[in-house]
């Protein structure tokens, strides 16, 4: 389960920008392409903060789901991508493609009340 790995390395961005202030939520941008499992990576969160300080017990992680999207170089279609198990053209079948979005893995926000 790598989700938990992830959440440490999303709580090792947060810390520092929280600043010993509580956090309320945490925005993450999510690829399709990045084999994680939503429902996973939301239980692990709410292990690592768990663990972690009173800071950020209770913090809400809110993902921002990003669909696959691929710029064909033989066909030159700009296509979504529906299966997250190929990246070929869905429009001439090609896998002569350039990875536009779907590779995301970024904390977006981190939001503390205002004192």
């Amino acid at each position: 389960m790598h989700e938990l790995s992830l959440c440490h390395a999303i709580a090792g961005v947060v810390k520092p920008h929280a600043a010993g202030r509580h956090v309320d939520v945490v925005r993450v941008q999510v690829g399709a392409l990045r084999q994680v499992v939503p429902d996973s990576l939301e239980f692990c969160w709410s292990l690592v903060c768990q663990h972690l300080d009173e800071n950020v017990v209770d913090t809400a992680l809110e993902l921002e789901l990003v669909p696959a999207e691929v710029c064909c170089r033989a066909c030159g279609q700009r296509s979504k991508i529906v299966s997250r198990w190929s990246v070929c053209c869905p429009a001439c079948a090609s896998g002569d493609v350039e990875v536009l979005r779907g590779n995301e893995f970024l904390v977006t926000s981190v939001r503390c009340p205002r004192a």
